[in-house]
């Protein structure tokens, strides 16, 4: 965004002056009334130098930031504003402390962006890639309505849950993984190695061989003499993958796609909804007015066909609709779910709704996770069964073959 620069009074008639990022002088005007100064004269400016500013090299050689870095600097903040402790101060004294030297950089960045007149939020908008669309919007509204230590304590909340979530996700498929990749190298082995050896015996017969051998025998040829080729072919099925989901309509039809997998597509619809619900609730705590609220939501479920449903929902309260009806049209909550909406918007406890809705489906995944392995277990064991029946069938019939023909002599 441009930069613009700014003259003009606070409440106690002091001269102000500073650098301001905004859409337009409007959007920086809109700031200055924010925080209770009256602008004089608003003039584009460049982009002030910032010596916290961050070079390429050390964004590739540095430390990388984690959201665990991000989780406890919101909570930090948290407790510092809490206590009373000016946000300049708290930031140095973080900054100071900090182990992770990349994210201190990013503080010292903010500090700076704070002392040439930026708000908060502003200056986390510099770092995209540390702090997400909904963050940075939540810190917005919390500038606005004075409530920033409370925001932070609900970003702290929500990130703890975003985390725990990841953690579930990844233990729970340790397993299967590990099996997978146990069966993908069997399969290396024993096309490479294992039937060539047994190819070489068979060729001595001299005798027709069984379907099921001679297909086993010419993959194997084929795996042993253009192995390259079935690399080149996976890596290059996997960037066109890449580059197909990095389209919108791509990342759109594959996220609809992973919804209707067996056993993980209701996982990860209803950990979306999970985060849908969490990050309305928080949204509409803060303050923040529905329609807003749905439009923050879409951009931080991370699903492009969820993202979707949510903004025709927002399209639908921008028409004047209920919450319960557009949430009825989006046809992607259970009808448990939809009686708790409709409670919620009667009684005007909707936010307190979503966050039971949030645990709801929370426990809901909690309990998917924790018996994901005994639901892939029997396609594991089904799968491993068929091929072990595939290479017995085409090694061991020839012998079979040959051994009957040798009794009957």
């Amino acid at each position: 965004m441009p930069f613009f620069a700014y003259r003009g009074r606070n409440a106690r008639g002091e001269l102000m002056e500073g650098v301001l990022e905004g859409v337009d002088s409007g959007g920086v005007a809109d700031q200055l009334f924010n925080t209770g100064v009256t602008p004089v004269e608003i003039k584009p400016a460049p982009q002030p130098a910032t010596a916290g500013e961050i070079g390429w090299w050390e964004k590739f050689s540095g430390e990388k930031i984690n959201p665990i870095d991000v989780q406890l600097f919101s909570r930090q903040l948290y407790t510092l504003l809490k206590a009373g402790v000016p946000l300049m101060r708290g930031l140095a004294g973080l900054q100071e402390s900090a182990i992770n030297k990349s994210f201190a950089r990013i503080l010292k960045d903010m500090r700076e962006s704070l002392d040439a007149g930026r708000e908060l939020s502003a200056a986390m908008r510099r770092h995209p890639e540390v702090f997400s669309y909904f963050y940075l919007n939540m810190v917005r509204v919390g500038e606005m309505t004075g409530r920033l230590e409370e925001v932070f304590l609900r970003l702290f909340d929500y990130l703890e849950f975003e985390r725990e979530m990841r953690e579930r996700v990844r233990t729970a498929l340790r397993y299967p993984m590990f099996v997978v990749a146990a069966m993908a190298v069997a399969i290396a082995v024993i096309n490479l190695f294992v039937i060539p050896a047994f190819a070489k015996v068979y060729a001595g017969f001299h005798a027709e061989l069984p379907l099921m051998t001679r297909i086993l025998i010419n993959f194997s040829d084929f795996t042993v003499n253009y192995w390259w080729l079935m690399m080149v072919g996976v890596v290059g099925a996997f960037v066109v993958f890449k580059l197909y989901i990095a389209t919108s309509a791509g990342r759109y039809q594959w996220d609809k796609l992973k919804l209707g997998f067996p056993i993980f597509g209701k996982i990860i619809l209803k950990a979306t909804l999970a985060r849908f619900a969490r990050s309305f609730a928080l949204s509409s705590k803060s303050g923040v007015p529905i329609v807003q609220s749905l439009n923050v939501v879409a951009q931080t479920v991370d699903n492009a066909y969820i993202a979707s449903r949510v903004e025709q929902m927002r399209d639908g309260v921008e028409r004047g609709e209920s919450i319960l009806r557009t949430a009825i049209t989006s046809g992607v909550f259970t009808p448990v779910v939809v009686q708790m909406i409709a409670v919620g918007e009667e009684t005007g406890e909707l936010d307190d709704l979503m966050d039971e809705i949030g645990s709801m489906y929370e426990r809901e995944v909690d309990y998917e996770l924790k018996t994901l392995a005994s639901q892939i277990e029997p396609v594991l064991i089904v799968s491993l069964g068929v091929l072990v029946l595939i290479l017995a069938l085409g090694v061991f019939l020839p012998i079979w073959d040959l051994g009957k023909v040798a009794l009957h002599r």
